[in-house]
């Protein structure tokens, strides 16, 4: 992808025309689906699937438990776009790529982003298999989508950040979770570089700097998404403990096993959520 400003932008449109003639659907909402947690994908109707290598700019992912497709459709009768499979910087991408489908998705019209993870707990209370609502995050990554020239078009040169995650979002999670007999748990995600996983004394750090769970994305798409001007939901589903806090070691087939757990309770979750959005004022 090209980094120079006005490429940025060429490349932005160049991707989203090639979405929008693929299909009639103008989706507002999208969503970023984590490890093991594309399963969601599975109840998107009258989809279009559109692999990642054929979308000019996009990168492709591979890593186990992340497809590399993207499919806009129709999810509990409303019109969205789902990244079935993300990006991450360990693969090799720069920030600037990794949130780079979320600018596309901002030309597309997209107005909400739910983004969802694949995270290990830190909190002591948390247990695999929690669903966690992003309340903030911290950017243990040291990088940001941001860096280089500002196009005004886009956003500010000066994103704030003090709400990333929307609090009304948050407030409608909980609210379909109630009616749906699912328990969210609330806190602060981490997000470091990885690949490896952190150490039993990172985990403490990340415990004393107030972080509740820990994990490799979602910290890149959502500084993209704010300063587009896109509201987001994040959601990790608690898949594992982190370093130290179990005596056993750490893989990514746990990070798996987790996942398809908690999948039944994610879908029934995260459609009744798609259901209550607001359309987007015209």
């Amino acid at each position: 992808m090209a980094n120079a400003n006005g490429s940025l932008t060429a490349s932005i449109r160049e991707a989203a025309a090639y979405i929008a003639e693929r299909t009639t659907i103008r989706p507002q909402i999208a969503l970023v689906l984590g490890s093991g947690l594309g399963v969601l994908a599975e109840g998107i109707e009258d989809a279009v699937s559109i692999p990642y290598k054929d979308i000019p700019h996009f990168p492709v992912s591979t890593v186990e438990g992340h497809a590399s497709e993207l499919l806009v459709g129709m999810l509990a009768g409303k019109p969205v776009l789902m990244m079935k499979g993300r990006f991450h910087m360990y693969e090799g991408y720069g920030p600037e790529t990794v949130s780079f489908p979320v600018r596309v998705m901002k030309e597309l019209g997209v107005t909400t982003l739910l983004v969802t993870n694949a995270a290990g707990g830190v909190n002591a209370s948390f247990r695999p298999g929690d669903l966690m609502l992003i309340k903030d995050h911290i950017n243990f990554m040291f990088r940001n989508p941001l860096i280089g020239p500002n196009d005004s078009s886009i956003g500010v040169r000066f994103p704030d950040m003090s709400e990333a995650y929307s609090r009304k979002l948050r407030e409608l999670a909980r609210s379909v979770g109630e009616k749906l007999g699912v328990e969210f748990q609330e806190g602060v995600y981490a997000g470091v570089l990885g690949p490896s996983f952190e150490t039993p004394a990172e985990i403490r750090m990340f415990r004393a700097l107030g972080a509740d769970a820990v994990g490799m994305s979602t910290v890149p798409e959502t500084i993209a998404a704010r300063h587009s001007g896109i509201e987001v939901l994040g959601i990790s589903c608690i898949t594992n403990m982190a370093a130290g806090m179990l005596d056993q070691p750490l893989s990514h087939d746990e990070v798996m096993e987790t996942a398809e757990l908690v999948k039944e309770a994610f879908i029934r979750v995260v459609k009744g959520i798609v259901a209550e959005l607001p359309d987007a004022k015209a």
